[in-house]
């Protein structure tokens, strides 16, 4: 099951990730980098998109994580090896209602999960059409020779960083995006892809920033007490 990500929180955690170490030079004789992810997730089309479906499934949201805690719960009960998960053999040895109910819960998040899913994948979907045009206009407007990927990287300077200028350029070309899919639509494998790819970078931004603001809080002075 892919990780539910407050859509609310995208905004501010994108902009942070795709503007982060981009100064205006961009690239490096010739040479520059692009995360196709985060170029993605920081257009105004996405977190516009992103937003509105929030809006519009809020309660099914809600019961989503009302079964998600439910779920673990049960699976807390049945986790005999501590590991968050319900592995074959601990499934084995539960009562036979308890995994039942595990499953009809799975199944039921499913069903809710899908339409949600399938809004965000048609958003994405919209906005990486036009990737390719706005890396090719990047290309074009500042004379790069060489585009390659941040994982096929071991050192670059920030400067070769074009991330943003691809940002830009998306948002030129898809202005919005809309929420809601043709009917028997079905996103490309390609499309699956890159929707992890940016759901993953959504869970670990949120990550860092609660673990930021967990630092910052222990890091605070304490206020102090009246009448001491």
């Amino acid at each position: 099951m892919i990780q539910h990500v407050k859509p609310a929180l995208a905004a501010a955690i994108i902009a942070t990730a795709a503007c982060a170490g981009v100064p205006a030079a961009a690239q490096v004789n010739g040479i520059a980098t692009a995360d196709t992810a985060v170029a993605v997730a920081g257009t105004t089309a996405f977190q516009t998109g992103y937003q509105q479906i929030a809006t519009q499934y809020e309660p099914q949201r809600q019961t989503l994580e009302q079964r998600q805690q439910q779920r673990q719960q049960l699976v807390q009960q049945l986790d005999t090896n501590a590991d968050g998960q319900l592995d074959d053999a601990e499934a084995q040895a539960a009562p036979e209602a308890t995994v039942s109910q595990v499953q009809a819960l799975d199944a039921e998040l499913q069903q809710i999960q899908a339409p949600i899913q399938l809004a965000r994948l048609y958003v994405v979907s919209q906005v990486a059409q036009q990737y390719g045009a706005a890396v090719q206009q990047v290309i074009a407007d500042r004379s790069i020779q060489m585009l390659i990927a941040p994982d096929a990287i071991i050192y670059a300077p920030d400067a070769a960083n074009v991330t943003q200028a691809v940002t830009e350029a998306l948002n030129s070309r898809v202005p919005t995006a809309t929420v809601a899919p043709p009917a028997g639509w079905q996103p490309s494998q390609a499309t699956v892809n890159l929707f992890q790819q940016i759901q993953q970078l959504l869970v670990m931004s949120a990550m860092q920033q609660q673990q930021a603001a967990q630092q910052g809080a222990a890091a605070a002075p304490q206020q102090p007490v009246e009448g001491r």
